[in-house]
C-alpha cells in the first residue's frame, strides 16, 4: 500500500427498495462468534452492519459513514474477529499472541466501550483483547500486554507512551481501524496518528468508521487507505430519526429550571446535561444536587476511576442525571436513554449530532432538548446548516418557584393550624412576677450636687498655666539637690 496513492471511493449501490433486514446467520462467520452474536440479543444487522461486514470479510479498506448509535462497533470488530480466527490457539507463550489489530479511539470512554464489546463478541475463542488509555496506572496495561494480545483497543496519547517504553510490538499488525477519526482530528490526535501508523506495516486493512465525515477525514483516507468502498446508510451528519428535536428560546437563570419541568411532565427518570465547560458542569451538577436531584460530573478534570465509577452508576439507575462536557458524547452507550438536554449548545455543530446520538439507539425512541440564548444565534446556524434541517425556537412558560424558605414557612403555619387547639393552663394564664429592679425603670435626674467633674478638677490643679493636668511640669535640676531659685536680676 503507497501512502502516495490516490485512493478511489466507491459508494455502495443502493436499490430502489430497501432491503429486509438480513440476520446473522446467514453471514460466514465461525459458530463460536454466531453463539455471541446470539448471546448478545442480536438477530439481525443494522444497515451499516449488513453492508460493511461482507465488505470487510473480502478483505477491502473500508470508510464507514453512519450517525451514532447504529451499531458501527460491531460492524468492524466482527469481521476482523472472524478473519483472525486463523491465528487463535490456546497458548501461553505471549509469542504466540502478537498484536494483529489495532483499534484506535478518540476518547476513553469510547476505547472502553469498544473494548467491552470486543470481548464480549470473542468470549468463546481464544483471541485475546485489551484496553488501554490514560488517566490510570500503565503497570497492569504493561502487564496485560507483554503476556500478548491479538486485539490491542488504545486511544492515541496511551499507545505512544506503551511504544516508547518497549511494550508492545506492531510489526505484525495486519488490520487497524480508526474508529470516530473526526473527533479525532478536532482534538488534535493527528499527528499521533501519523506516527503510530508510521509503525505500522504498509501491507493492511485499514478500516475508517465515523459519524461525520468532512473533508479533512477524506484527506486522511486519501493517505493511509488503498481504494476504499464507501459505506453509507445515512446522509453525513444526518441525525436519527426516532429522536425528537426541540430548541428552546431561554435565559441563563431559566435553563435550570426548564429541564427540571420538562423531567417532572414527561416523567423522566434518566438523563444527560451536557455542557461546554468543565467548570460549569462541575458548578451545574452540585445545583442539580441541591435541587434533590441524584446527580454526577463527567468531565475532564475527573480521574478515570471517578469517571468510570459515574458512568457504572448511571448505567444501574443509581444517577439521576449525568452532567457531562463533550468527553461522554462519544462511546456512552446506555440502553434506552429517554432525553438528552444540551444545557449549553455545543461551539462545534458536529458535537451536536453525537450528544443527541446518546438517546433514540437501536430504534428506540428518545427526547433531545436544547436550550438557546440570544447569543447563540451563530451556533445554532451553523448546527441547521449541518443537518440540513429548519430550526424554530420554542418559547418555554416556566412556572413560579416559590423560594424554598418561603414554602417552609407556609407548611410551619399549616401545621399549626392544623394542630389541635390546647386549653390555656392556669399557670400560663396568671403573669409572671416581675423580677426588674424599679431603680432602673426612674427618669434620668440630674445631680444635685453642684460639683465640677472630675477632670475639670484637674485642669484646675494644673500649676503650669494652659499645660494638661496629666503632664508633670518640669522642674529645674537645681531645684532637685536643694538650691534656691535665684532672684531676678534688676534693670
Amino acid at each position: 500500500m503507497s501512502d502516495t496513492a490516490s485512493p478511489s471511493v466507491q459508494p455502495d449501490t443502493a436499490g430502489a427498495e430497501p432491503a429486509p433486514p438480513a440476520r446473522f446467520d446467514t453471514l460466514p462467520l465461525d459458530p463460536k462468534l454466531l453463539r455471541a452474536v446470539a448471546d448478545s440479543g442480536y438477530l439481525t444487522m443494522t444497515p451499516i452492519q449488513a453492508k460493511a461486514i461482507p465488505i470487510v470479510l473480502q478483505g477491502r479498506d473500508v470508510m464507514g459513514a453512519a450517525q451514532t448509535g447504529t451499531g458501527k462497533t460491531a460492524a468492524f470488530s466482527i469481521p476482523l474477529l472472524q478473519r483472525m480466527l486463523k491465528h487463535e490457539n490456546s497458548s501461553v507463550s505471549p509469542a504466540r499472541h502478537p498484536v494483529r489489530a489495532l483499534v484506535l479511539a478518540p476518547t476513553r470512554e469510547l476505547a472502553d466501550q469498544v473494548a467491552e464489546n470486543v470481548k464480549k463478541y470473542a468470549k468463546h475463542t481464544h483471541l485475546r483483547s485489551v484496553v488501554v488509555f490514560g488517566g490510570v496506572d500503565m503497570k497492569p496495561q504493561t502487564a496485560a500486554l507483554k503476556a500478548g494480545v491479538e486485539v490491542l483497543i488504545a486511544t492515541p496519547g496511551r499507545l505512544l507512551d506503551h511504544i516508547e517504553a518497549k511494550n508492545c510490538v506492531l510489526n505484525q499488525v495486519e488490520y487497524v481501524v480508526l474508529d470516530e477519526a473526526d473527533r479525532m482530528l478536532d482534538i488534535g490526535f493527528l499527528p499521533d496518528l501519523q506516527r503510530i501508523l508510521s509503525f505500522l506495516p504498509k501491507a493492511r486493512q485499514t478500516l475508517l468508521f465515523s459519524a461525520t465525515f468532512s473533508p479533512e477525514i477524506k484527506r486522511l483516507a486519501q493517505s493511509y487507505l488503498q481504494d476504499p468502498i464507501l459505506v453509507e446508510t445515512a446522509r453525513p451528519n444526518q441525525t436519527a430519526s426516532t429522536v425528537e428535536q426541540r430548541f428552546i428560546s431561554a435565559t441563563d437563570d431559566d435553563k435550570r429550571a426548564i429541564i427540571k419541568q420538562i423531567l417532572k411532565e414527561r416523567e423522566i427518570r434518566q438523563a444527560i446535561v451536557f455542557g461546554n465547560s468543565k467548570l460549569g458542569v462541575a458548578r451545574l451538577a452540585r445545583s442539580f444536587e441541591r435541587d434533590g436531584l441524584r446527580t454526577a460530573a463527567l468531565h475532564g478534570d475527573k480521574s478515570q476511576d471517578e469517571r468510570l465509577k459515574s458512568l457504572d452508576a448511571f448505567k444501574r439507575g443509581e444517577v439521576d442525571l449525568l452532567v457531562a462536557t463533550d468527553v461522554a458524547a462519544r462511546g456512552l452507550d446506555i440502553a434506552d436513554l429517554p432525553a438528552v438536554f444540551n444545557f449549553d449548545v455545543p461551539f462545534n455543530a458536529e458535537d451536536y449530532v453525537h450528544r443527541i446520538g446518546r438517546t433514540g439507539r437501536a430504534g428506540a425512541s428518545g427526547l433531545a432538548v436544547t436550550l438557546v440564548t440570544k447569543s447563540d444565534a451563530r451556533l445554532v446556524a451553523d448546527i441547521e446548516k449541518l443537518i440540513k434541517r429548519t430550526i424554530t425556537l420554542d418559547t418555554f412558560e416556566v412556572e413560579p418557584e416559590r423560594p424554598r424558605f418561603e414554602r417552609r414557612r407556609r407548611d410551619e403555619s399549616v401545621e399549626r393550624e392544623d394542630r389541635p387547639a390546647r386549653a390555656a393552663s392556669p399557670a400560663l394564664r396568671t403573669p409572671a412576677p416581675s423580677t426588674a429592679d424599679p431603680f432602673f425603670n426612674k427618669p434620668y435626674e440630674a445631680s444635685s450636687r453642684d460639683e465640677p467633674p472630675a477632670w475639670e478638677k484637674a485642669k484646675a490643679a494644673s500649676p503650669v498655666k494652659g499645660l494638661s493636668s496629666y503632664i508633670k511640669p518640669k522642674r529645674q535640676v537645681a531645684a532637685l539637690f536643694g538650691a534656691k531659685k535665684p532672684a531676678p536680676a534688676e534693670g
